[in-house]
């Protein structure tokens, strides 16, 4: 069954998931989720919902981790998604530094053009794009995704910024889903 973009959330990693951390999240024992993240993840897909990821990694461009460390914390993040009821379609990350000039780092849309190939969608207008950057936000409208601030990680400097018409801010991700479920 196709996945209707309408019925689509993708979630910034650092900062919405996991706690964020200036130094890089470089090991599985750096990687420390918000338990109320994870539960939301899981509310999400019970409810119905498709979830994907989109995240810079630009710790593997600066020699901070290796591909297999990602894939380890991945795994990780999956694997307590999945204990919590919850799941997700598909992931994209962007190994590549801010000056290497690539297309998929935030806030170039290249990433959210993987998750729409990997789902078979024709569009992404209309999904939800959760981010606690700027250039979350950015990269998801240029894709016509609706654009929501989460304070968490670098959310709260960044709400003091100019945010994109329309964009909705809440304390964390759970509470976005409180209200997209009504709860």
């Amino acid at each position: 069954m196709a996945i209707c973009a309408e019925k689509l959330i993708i979630l910034d990693r650092d900062g919405v998931i996991n706690e964020d951390s200036d130094d890089y999240i470089k090991s599985l024992e750096e990687w420390r989720p918000y338990p109320q993240a994870i539960d939301a993840i899981a509310r999400l897909a019970q409810a119905g919902w498709n979830i994907a990821v989109a995240t810079n990694q630009s710790g593997i461009a600066r020699g901070y981790y290796d591909e297999a460390t990602l894939a380890r914390i991945h795994a990780a993040m999956l694997e307590r998604i999945e204990a919590a009821g919850g799941r997700v379609a598909h992931i994209a990350y962007c190994p590549h530094g801010p000056d290497e000039g690539c297309d998929c780092r935030k806030p170039a849309a290249g990433l959210l053009e993987q998750i729409r190939q990997a789902l078979d969608m024709p569009t992404l207008e209309g999904a939800w794009l959760v981010g606690d950057t700027l250039r979350d936000l950015q990269a998801g409208l240029k894709m016509g995704c609706r654009p929501v601030l989460v304070r968490t990680g670098k959310g709260c400097r960044i709400e003091a910024q100019r945010m994109p018409e329309g964009t909705q801010v809440y304390d964390d991700l759970a509470g976005f889903v409180d209200h997209l479920l009504g709860v």
